[in-house]
This record gives C-alpha cells, sequence and structure tokens, in this order.
C-alpha cells in the first residue's frame, strides 16, 4: 500500500544548503510540471478521471486540482519569505479542499491551465534567487522555521510524486 500511495518514496530533504546545481534541477522540475501534468491525464475518460489511484486514494482528476491549490499556496509561501521576515504561513485542509464542488466535476483543463501559468512564474522567480534569498526562512505550523531551500525540494517532489501516482494508475489499468 505505501508503494502505491508514495510511488516516488517519502519525501526526505537534504540536511545542508543545496548547491547551485540541485537547485537548478529543482527548478527545473518545478518548470516542466505543468506539461507532466498534463500529458499524465492526457485522454483519460470522465470515469477514469474519477478512478482513485490507491484504495482511499485521490483521483486523477482530484490529484490534478490538489497539485493546484497547493502549488498556489507554495508560490505564495515563497513571495511571503521573500517579502517578509519569518512570516507565518497558514495551513489548509487539503482533503477537505479535494471535496469541494470546484474540484468534484470539475474539468481538469482549468486546473492544468491554472498549473501552466503558475509554474512559468515561479520558475521564473526562482531561476532569479540567490543563495541568501534561499536562505531566508519561513515559520509553518506543523514543520517549523524552514528555508526556501527546503521548501524548494519538498515542492520538487510534490509534483513528481502525484504525477506518479496517475501515471501508474494509468499503467496498471492498461490505460
Amino acid at each position: 500500500m505505501e508503494s502505491l500511495q508514495y510511488p516516488t518514496g517519502k519525501f526526505t530533504p537534504k540536511g545542508a544548503a543545496l548547491t547551485a546545481d540541485e537547485r537548478a534541477a529543482l527548478v527545473t522540475r518545478i518548470r516542466t510540471l505543468s506539461g507532466e501534468a498534463r500529458a499524465a491525464v492526457r485522454g483519460l475518460t470522465e470515469a477514469q478521471l474519477d478512478t482513485p489511484y490507491r484504495e482511499g486514494g485521490w483521483s486523477p482528476r482530484q490529484i490534478v486540482h490538489h497539485l493546484a491549490d497547493s502549488h498556489l499556496n507554495a508560490f505564495i509561501r515563497f513571495k511571503l519569505a521573500l517579502t517578509e521576515e519569518v512570516p507565518t504561513v497558514k495551513t489548509y485542509d487539503q482533503e477537505r479542499f479535494c471535496t469541494l464542488p470546484d474540484v468534484q466535476g470539475s474539468p481538469v483543463e482549468t486546473s492544468l491551465a491554472i498549473l501552466d501559468g503558475l509554474h512559468e512564474r515561479w520558475s521564473r522567480l526562482l531561476a532569479s534567487l540567490t543563495e541568501a534569498d534561499f536562505a531566508r526562512k519561513l515559520r509553518h505550523p506543523d514543520l517549523g522555521e524552514i528555508d526556501l531551500d527546503f521548501l524548494l525540494q519538498m515542492y520538487g517532489w510534490h509534483g513528481r510524486h502525484h504525477v506518479t501516482q496517475v501515471t501508474e494508475l494509468r499503467a496498471r489499468e492498461g490505460w
């Protein structure tokens, strides 16, 4: 069950500051996420979009809408950390977000379009940051004080994690 839930493995941050090459690879991963998400759901029927990737898990539709919700929050968290001194960010209930009417039955294209624009802006911002910028911190109610290197790693992992859930569902189902 855990391999279905975490097909790329659980998030494990590097203990030290990232190198410039590691950051560049993660920025590329964020820049390409919207295309990867789009490819993962391309051609799926409405029934397939609503098929959970595992028992008790989200459907591809919910995953795509979740990526938009989550990455919008992440982008704002980066901007807050860059413009305020150790801001405290707000959490949200991602499980409940995925049950709201804007997710249930909504076309995935709406969130894919959000991801296209968001990831274009986010990757441009990330590519402009200095090492000192990536050391800037924020306070997360569940994670404590974290820096932007940590957040970059988390969201570089996050997108790939969810896209892989969809692509592995497709492979298992022969879609």
